[in-house]
Formats: structure tokens, sequence, C-alpha cells
């Protein structure tokens, strides 16, 4: 099947399930479904559309398929913030620090945190990203630990804001939010646009990207800055889902057997989209919210990601 095929296929199926998302039962009073819902579709467009993005440069970068940038720590840096949020000021919490200044402050911790992991570790280290992935993962580890441990010690009334933030929910949602967070993946797209032809490059690989002529170590500071920034607009919207950037990649890298960025980052997002409403319409009409949306998601690409572990052990 060709290329030209499966954009459109791809194309249509999310426009398909996003209008069944906004249509299926609505009942009769529209004037009120169906703004709620577009305020949670665009919500679920943006956050599969910085995953998708997010994922596929990361695995370009690293040249590795079942990495996520999610290795880096910085979901694990916004549960410890929102944690420690909630051990300081307990049920108070929103009322000292409100739904916008969380959102920017946890923007701004993950990008402060990407820019020192890049000068502290990469640039003054042997500049090996896979040495910036194992310092990563230790962090995340570090980091998600005394995570556990703040949580262990508030009081237990307390845990329950802190729980809002572990599971991914599409209903807390407001539009202020959402709008900030459309601009600044909106701004990144735009600016990351320039930049397709340089992943072409470096998924040759390091060392041919620099006999090519590229300033790679630049390259990557700027890229794992786009990470940052599309990584925390998605956590600190709806929450951590940990499993579906390798679910969507993969399944982009199988449906379209090309290595040309400016093709698998939009069709990769589409994906994104669509196992997200997806889901979402199961977790509304077929589980009656008695579930969430990245357990549905994380058990699928959990199976998924274990297929590929298993798949590729074969191949050695």
């Amino acid at each position: 099947m060709r290329i030209t095929v499966k954009k459109t296929l791809v194309i249509s199926i999310f426009f398909a399930v996003a209008a069944l998302f906004m249509l299926y039962n609505t009942g009769p009073n529209l004037d009120y479904v169906i703004p709620k819902r577009a305020i949670r579709l665009a919500t679920m467009v943006v956050v599969a559309f910085s995953i998708g993005y997010s994922a596929i440069i990361f695995q370009t970068i690293t040249a590795n398929r079942i990495l996520t940038p999610s290795i880096m720590g910085y979901e694990a840096i916004f549960i410890l913030f929102q944690t420690v949020l909630v051990f300081i000021y307990g049920d108070k919490t929103f009322q000292m620090v409100g739904n916008g200044a969380n959102f920017f402050l946890s923007i701004a911790l993950m990008m402060g945190y990407s820019l020192l992991m890049y000068f502290f570790l990469f640039k003054k280290g042997k500049k090996n990203i896979y040495f910036l992935l194992l310092i990563g993962l230790v962090l995340g580890t570090f980091l998600s630990t005394l995570s556990q441990f703040f949580q262990i010690i508030i009081d237990p009334n307390e845990f329950t804001v802190v729980e809002g933030f572990l599971f991914v929910s599409f209903n807390k949602m407001n539009t202020p939010l959402l709008t900030y967070a459309s601009i600044l993946l909106i701004g990144t797209a735009i600016f990351g646009y320039r930049y397709y032809k340089y992943l072409d490059v470096i998924a040759l690989g390091r060392d041919h990207a620099i006999s090519l002529g590229l300033n790679y170590n630049q390259l990557i500071q700027v890229y794992l800055l786009m990470i940052s920034v599309l990584v925390s607009v998605s956590t600190a919207l709806v929450g951590p889902i940990t499993f579906i950037g390798i679910l969507v990649t993969n399944l982009t890298y199988e449906l379209f057997k090309t290595s040309k960025h400016k093709t698998l980052i939009p069709m990769c997002c589409l994906i994104a989209a669509t196992f997200i409403i997806a889901a979402q319409i199961l977790v509304e009409h077929l589980f009656n919210l008695s579930t969430t949306v990245s357990i549905i998601i994380n058990f699928i690409g959990g199976i998924y990601f274990m297929y590929l572990v298993l798949k590729s052990t074969k191949k050695l």
C-alpha cells in the first residue's frame, strides 16, 4: 500500500473516531454536551500531539525504538513537585497555587531539569547520549522514590489530591489552561518544523551526522529542550501516560516504512490522538468511568512493549 493511501486512511480513522466521540449518545442537551466534549477532544489532541512528537524525536536521537522521554525522569519531576506542594499546603494547595501557576511552574521545572541534564552531564561529560540516558534513569528512580516518601508521610485525606495527578483525566480541564498548552504546542511545532531535515540525518547515527556537517551537540540540546516542553505540556495537562509513546511510535514505523520525519511525526501524532480518543470513548460508554484512560493505554502498551522486547530478543 502506498504511503499516500496510508496517510489518507490514518487521517480518515482519526476524524471518524473524533466524530464518534463528539456525537455518540449526546442526548437532547446538545448546547451543553457538545461544548464540554469539544474541550475534552481538544485536550486529547493537544496531549496526543505532544506525546507523539516528543516520542519520535527522542527515539531518533537515542537510536532506540523502545525508549520514551519518561526514562529521563520528566514525569518523576512533575509528580514530585505536586507531592511537595500538597505536603506543604495540604488541602489548601489549589488556593495557594492556582491551576495556571501550577501549570507554568511544572513546565519551567521540567525545562530547567532538561537544561541542567544537558549542561552538567552531556556537554561537560563524554558527550554520549547513552550516558545522559543512564543518569536520567537513575535520577528518575531517585525522584520517584522521594515522591513515594512524601506520599507516605502526608495526611491520607490530602493524598487524594496527589492521587488526582497520578492518573490521566480529561475531565478536569479548563479552557484557559488548554489555551496556554495549545499555544506552547503550536509554537514548538512551528519552531521544530525546520529541524525535520536534521532528524533525518541524525537517524543515521552520531558519527555520520557529524561527518555530514551537522553541529550534533547543539542539535541535541535543541531537541532535548523541545522534548521537555512537549512532555511538560502533556504531563501538566492530564498527568503521566507511560506506554503510549512506545505504542504509537512503533505502529507508525510499521505502517510507514520511511525515515522521513515530515511523514513520521504528523502520522504518529494522529495515531496517538486516535488511540487516546478511542480509549476515552471506552472509559465513558463501555466502562462507565469505572477505570481511566491511562490504565487502558498502559495495559495495551505494556503488552505491545513485551512483544517488542521478545521480537528484538529473537533477532539476537
